[in-house]
């Protein structure tokens, strides 16, 4: 009986489609389109369009141009991939595209660019604001002159002083100069009675009207809400020559590159303005001392948290999975359910719970454990470090149980019986054959978890919040601190926040983390060759 191959039925279906005439394709595809589904885009893209224009003018309105010229170009590639027949992968591509330049190759960008900045508290605006800012904060007020009858009012929260100058009614704001204003402009205040003055007696006092565009005549202050005098600041401005004169001591401060009015002694006049300092931040962090030493010993307890947290973290894992993959082992479901617990508890809940109980005057761990004893585990410099590795142990082994555990299911069984008849010990099958098949699954994930430990932000500061602090040191860090926790003092914390130097210090994390995962992806390409 000879067979022959028969074609099924249904296979003729592709020809009869590619069969279809490109007009006829064109034609289903239309009417497979609702109508619904176009004006849904239409209305989504009108409010894409929408938001941009806004944005747009507010970027062309602050002179922002290459902000506008990104917007332009990013609100044209929308609406020519959208409205555009096919272009199918396009459509799908560009969202992750721009969502990937706003949120990642600008936030890398930007921090770049700060980095060569002097930007930061007292240096977070340009020369003209800054001029502005020293003529309006540095007044007194004007002797012997005469008080003026105003009114204060109430603009939807905002308050003015309305007073009357030559025979015009005039009113302004603390950012707005007196102007003449209407009868009609008028009726939209509301005028504040004597009890609502005494209820923002706050807000009354501190509100200083500027009496014109030019900062050198001054503002209008009140103390009362009934009567106002003339201020005028102290420091006369000459901007030709590029300085600033205090008319009290006679004291000049000129522009001497550093971004901010000094005096010949080295004094500063704060606020001053953010220019452009080149390498100065990433010299600073190098070359000054106080700060040099505390970058490298943040940087060693780095490295260290980083190293040991994986190293601690991996081999419990790695020793409760061998133990619960043990079919002798009973109750190991159980047991496995408990294990990965605190992977589900949030890390930073998990920080502060640790913290209360490992409190030195009522925590759970010195009270119930050690009979009240006084153990500083938080205060103490190496306690502290201790107590941030154990607490990550807690925190981090589930995740490492849960990857050798998959690991070591996915070895077959074979291999190690194989070695038992050649008569290998159970230590000698272990570390001859499974841990180096296991780390051919597992070594990118221990290098992945060795970059989230070297940021892992929220144990340190959590736990102990960098603390106990590092005495003698030019920054605000302490001994459990590590460089994101640094940088993010830097940056937020205290008084003083420099920008411009966080900055530097996370372009230095980032190269960092960048070479030693180059360099660990290089040495892991050995482990392949036993797959």
């Amino acid at each position: 009986m000879s067979l022959t191959h028969q074609k099924p039925p249904h296979s003729s279906e592709p020809e009869q489609a590619d069969a279809l005439s490109p007009a006829a394709k064109r034609l289903s595809t239309a009417a497979s389109t609702s109508t619904g589904l176009i004006l849904a885009k239409i209305a989504m893209i009108g409010i894409v369009d929408a938001t941009a224009i806004f944005a747009l003018f507010t970027a062309i309105g602050r002179e922002a141009w290459a902000i506008a010229a990104v917007v332009a170009v990013i609100t044209a590639a929308i609406n020519v991939v959208y409205f555009k027949r096919g272009w199918l992968p396009a459509k799908y591509l560009l969202p992750g595209t721009i969502f990937l330049l706003i949120f990642q190759v600008f936030v890398i960008g930007y921090t770049g660019y700060i980095a060569f900045t002097n930007y930061g508290s007292g240096h977070n605006s340009d020369k003209d604001d800054a001029v502005m800012a020293l003529l309006q904060s540095n007044q007194s007020r004007v002797p012997d002159s005469p008080g003026l009858p105003v009114t204060v009012l109430d603009d939807g929260g905002e308050l003015s002083l309305l007073v009357e100058r030559d025979g015009v009614q005039m009113a302004g704001t603390t950012e707005q100069p007196l102007e003449p204003i209407t009868a009609d402009e008028l009726a939209g205040y509301t005028q504040l009675s004597f009890a609502d003055l005494l209820g923002r007696q706050q807000e009354v006092t501190s509100l200083a009207v500027p009496m014109s565009d030019d900062p050198a005549q001054g503002s209008l202050r009140t103390s009362d809400g009934r009567t106002a005098y003339q201020y005028t600041s102290n420091l006369v401005y000459d901007e030709a020559a590029g300085t600033m004169t205090d008319s009290t001591t006679s004291v000049v401060y000129s522009d001497t590159g550093v971004g901010a009015f000094t005096a010949p002694d080295g004094t500063q006049l704060m606020p001053g303005w953010s220019i452009n300092v080149g390498f100065d931040n990433f010299a600073k962090a190098f070359t000054d001392s106080s700060i040099r030493t505390a970058l490298g010993s943040v940087t060693a307890w780095t490295f260290a948290f980083a190293l040991l947290s994986v190293a601690t973290t991996f081999f419990l894992g790695l020793f409760l999975a061998l133990v619960f993959n043990d079919l002798r082992m009973k109750g190991r479901k159980i047991y496995r359910v408990i294990s990965i617990l605190p992977y589900a508890f949030p890390a930073f809940l998990g920080g502060l719970v640790w913290a209360g109980m490992l409190n030195k005057d009522f925590g759970f761990v010195n009270q119930v454990l050690f009979g009240g004893a006084p153990i500083p585990w938080l205060t103490d410099p190496w306690l502290a470090k201790f107590s941030v590795l154990w607490v990550n142990l807690w925190l981090g082994f589930p995740y490492m149980f849960l990857v050798c555990t998959g690991a070591l299911q996915s070895i077959p069984d074979e291999l190690a019986e194989a070695a038992k008849i050649d008569g290998a010990k159970p230590f000698q099958v272990f570390r001859l054959i499974k841990l180096p098949l296991l780390l051919v699954s597992v070594a990118p994930l221990l290098i992945s978890s060795f970059a989230f430990n070297f940021n892992n932000f929220n144990v340190i500061y959590m736990l102990t919040e960098g603390g106990p602090r590092l005495e003698g040191a030019g920054l605000n860090v302490g001994s459990t601190d590590i460089l994101i926790s640094m940088v993010y003092k830097v940056a937020f914390v205290g008084s003083q926040r420099d920008y411009g130097l966080a900055s530097a210090f996370s372009i230095i994390i980032f190269v960092l983390v960048s070479v030693i995962a180059v360099i660990s992806f290089k040495q892991t390409k050995a482990l392949e060759e036993l797959n």
